[in-house]
């Protein structure tokens, strides 16, 4: 090795941000083709080791990067393959997702060219199966930055942060303008909303945001929540103001008790157990049950902890209310998580949907007459909410669905389906296209035991 030489980066030292780059791309590569979900990556204990080296600054510079090229995937594309004269072949290595961490720079982040452009000929230069195409790289990218206007008007087949299978099913399902104002709001990086034990107003003031839904919190600052105030007096949690609607279904439950199903990561199970009832928190991962323990500890709120499958448990007696947060895709979150149009396929949709069907089926029989069961879903997929519930109806004549009303969700009546579903959008709450506005996806019913 030449003397000056750093293992596996060429000549010289190291250029100042090829580390943050060279975990951009690594990361990107492992959410596109290995379908691994980015909080996984990105996890701070156990994710990408190159990026828990990174100081806290270039952290954030590589979540940033992986949202704008997550978000615009499909844009950044077809700009790309305009300006190739024929496809990059496999065998290149990473040459495609540095390519694509590049253009996202340069397209969609507040980061001079020059610096884009000279970062990702250096990886290129360090990857062994790359470099050869270094010079490709270089002459792309410059091309790019000089016709970037014209490229970003070029018409993209499907939607700019979407597969084109998933843009395929979402205009039929819900049509072209609806369609539309997802994406536009899909493209908006999201507030951050907090859930909080008592007087939202107070935090509100106090953290300097505003209360939405009447309940939930909304910020807009950035940064480690852990720093903001009130977080070690357990004052609060983060929570999407939609994520905090379904336990709201189940009305007063001070005193019931209440189990939460699939309850990791812990968000209603805190709510319920600050309203008042007697929770028990079920979930098949030990693992992911740390977590709730932790934030349950932090809040000051107790709860029954029990790691267990629904369909091999048996509660000991039924329980006044249920709460059924199903495993879904989870395609409701892409403003948060915009991997998921990644990671998803369209057979994990149609899996998913028949787990749920199990556990929902499972769960009705530990609802005791007359109570409440809601069953709840992260997802924008049909099969996953309003043909789940109309089909477990079909099959149960001892349940009805009790509608939603817009009192109980804090008059968000364009959240309420003509069925009496709630059905919340991204596109939902002002619309979505500021930061202040939007909603995650959300699919919920309840149902009462006759």
């Amino acid at each position: 090795m030449a003397k000056g030489m750093a293992k596996g980066l060429g000549p010289g030292a190291p250029a100042p941000g090829l580390a943050a780059r060279r975990a951009a791309v690594d990361v990107l590569g492992h959410v596109v083709h290995k379908h691994r979900p980015l909080d996984l990556e990105l996890d701070p204990a156990g994710g990408h080791p190159g990026f828990r080296a990174l100081e806290a600054k270039d952290r954030a510079l590589v979540r940033a990067i992986l949202g704008a090229a997550l978000r615009r995937r499909s844009q950044i594309e077809t700009i790309l393959q305009s300006l190739l004269d024929r496809p990059v072949p496999e065998k290149t290595g990473r040459v495609m997702d540095i390519l694509h961490v590049a253009a996202a720079q340069m397209l969609f982040l507040d980061i001079p060219d020059r610096a884009a452009v000279s970062l990702a000929v250096d990886l290129a230069a360090a990857d062994k199966r790359a470099r050869l195409y270094k010079g490709l790289v270089n002459g792309v990218l410059r091309r790019l930055g000089r016709e970037k206007d014209a490229l970003l008007a070029l018409p993209v087949d499907g939607a700019a942060g979407l597969p084109l299978w998933l843009s395929t099913r979402w205009r039929d399902t819900y049509g072209a303008a609806t369609f539309d104002a997802i994406l536009a709001a899909q493209a908006q990086e999201p507030a951050l909303d907090l859930s909080v034990k008592s007087d939202p107003e107070g935090w509100a003031e106090r953290l300097g945001g505003r209360v939405v839904a009447n309940r939930s919190v909304r910020l807009q600052r950035k940064g480690a929540v852990e720093e903001f105030d009130g977080f070690n007096d357990g004052g609060w949690w983060v929570q999407d103001a939609a994520a905090a609607l379904p336990a709201r279904l189940l009305g007063d439950v001070s005193g019931q008790r209440v189990i939460d199903l699939c309850a990791a990561p812990g968000g209603k199970t805190a709510q319920l157990a600050a309203a008042g009832a007697q929770v028990t928190a079920l979930d098949i991962s030990e693992k992911r049950l740390v977590r709730v323990r932790e934030n349950l500890a932090r809040l000051g709120l107790a709860a029954d902890v029990i790691a267990a499958d629904i369909r091999a448990h048996e509660p000991a007696e039924p329980y006044d209310a249920i709460l059924l947060d199903a495993p879904c895709s989870a395609t409701g979150t892409m403003r948060r998580h915009p991997d998921v149009a990644w990671t998803k396929r369209p057979a994990d949709i149609a899996t998913l949907a028949a787990l749920q069907g199990e556990l929902l089926g499972r769960a009705a029989g530990w609802l005791r007459p007359g109570g409440l069961l809601v069953y709840c879903t992260c997802s924008l997929e049909p099969e996953e909410g309003e043909a789940q519930i109309a089909a477990f109806l079909a099959a149960s004549p001892g349940y009805a669905l009790v509608p939603v009303q817009a009192e109980e969700i804090g008059g968000l009546a364009e959240c309420i389906t003509p069925e009496g579903y709630l059905r919340s959008l991204p596109c939902h709450f002002g619309g979505g296209t500021t930061p202040d506005g939007g909603l995650d996806g959300f699919f919920a019913a309840r149902l009462r035991r006759l």
